[in-house]
């Protein structure tokens, strides 16, 4: 109740400020209960988050505020995030305190409210990729597809009251999608890590003990060093954990057949997907696996998606014959923010799907 009366004061707020459908919002706030307030009222206003790390160089903060188009940003109380200092002076900054007073009552916002009717095409988020071969793309995606990866995911994963799901992943990554929005809707517990938990395997093993917690994303390295550190009594230790989320990366066989010998109740996910698609569009739950195997399978598309792979003309490859791998259905994203060209060079028509 309190959150949401958080997210709807906040959300009338961004209103009040022109904030509708298609609108670019940064969020520009450390990992905090403030920060998921931040998210949920953008959405709840209209309009699409921006993600942009508060440790991000200032030139490439300013970038993403331009490219996504964005007038209005949200930030933590205290100074202005440096990653916004070049272009701060364009912005309607509002700062979210979610530590201050809230009525309890307040309803939550309608489409009545809403400057425009908000629909199943439009933006959700707009999040930038690292750029590590050249200037960050700002992937923009769509509610539909973001809709269709959290009903397959809370399905899949069975979440429900009385789970209790861990924010570990960044903001500014899509695998934090569904520790933001997939655990609310479904009526889960969200725990939110500390700031700098995330990479840290002693704190993150203390936090797991202390909520038991029993859903916990991983990107593969990570865990690799966590079950490194944290020995298997002390791993075993944790009965209560569900499932558990592998992405970001390749899952190497050692670190799989590890995590299946120690925790073999457990659910294990490999999945994969880019940030043009909504979080994951493939995957695969992992049953038996050596460490001698020469790879993890990633699986199959979830629902309403696809993956094949295609010969430099379009053309299925057989079995066994290297290609590029795919991906379509709803999950996909609208395109790259402020980008048309690029946007028509990787989205390109589905040669097996509809007209």
């Amino acid at each position: 109740r309190e959150f949401g009366a958080r997210v709807a004061v906040l959300a009338r707020e961004l209103i009040d400020l022109g904030v509708c459908a298609e609108s670019a919002v940064v969020v520009c706030m450390p990992r905090s209960v403030g920060m998921v307030v931040a998210v949920h009222a953008v959405v709840a206003a209209g309009g699409r988050y921006v993600p942009v790390d508060v440790t991000a160089p200032p030139h490439r903060g300013g970038y993403m505020v331009e490219a996504a188009g964005a007038s209005v940003a949200l930030v933590g109380p205290g100074p202005v995030p440096t990653a916004l200092s070049e272009v701060v002076g364009g912005l309607t900054v509002v700062v979210v305190d979610a530590d201050a007073p809230v009525d309890e009552g307040v309803s939550p916002v309608t489409d009545r409210e809403r400057l425009v009717p908000l629909r199943a095409d439009n933006a959700i988020y707009t999040l930038f990729t690292s750029g590590s071969t050249g200037r960050p793309k700002g992937a923009t995606v769509s509610h539909r597809a973001v809709a269709n990866r959290l009903w397959w995911g809370t399905a899949e994963f069975a979440w429900g009251p009385g789970e209790l799901v861990v924010l570990k992943t960044a903001y500014t990554f899509d695998v934090s999608v569904p520790e933001l929005f997939g655990a609310l809707m479904s009526g889960s517990t969200v725990v939110v890590l500390p700031e700098g938990a995330h990479a840290d395997p002693e704190a993150l093993y203390a936090e797991l003990v202390r909520t038991r917690a029993s859903m916990v994303h991983f990107v593969p390295s990570m865990l690799a060093v966590f079950l490194e550190v944290i020995s298997q009594q002390r791993v075993a230790a944790l009965e209560w954990l569900r499932v558990v989320g592998l992405s970001g990366e390749a899952l190497p066989p050692a670190a799989a057949a590890t995590l299946r010998e120690w925790l073999p109740w457990v659910r294990v996910y490999d999945l994969f997907g880019p940030t043009e698609a909504a979080v994951e569009i493939v995957t695969e739950q992992v049953v038996e696996v050596a460490a001698t195997d020469p790879s993890v399978p990633i699986g199959r598309p979830v629902w309403n998606s696809s993956a094949v792979v295609l010969d430099s003309r379009l053309r299925r490859v057989g079995p066994g014959v290297p290609g590029e791998l795919y991906l379509g259905g709803v999950q996909l994203a609208r395109g790259y923010a402020s980008a048309a060209g690029m946007t028509a060079e990787r989205f390109v028509a589905d040669p097996f799907g509809t007209a």
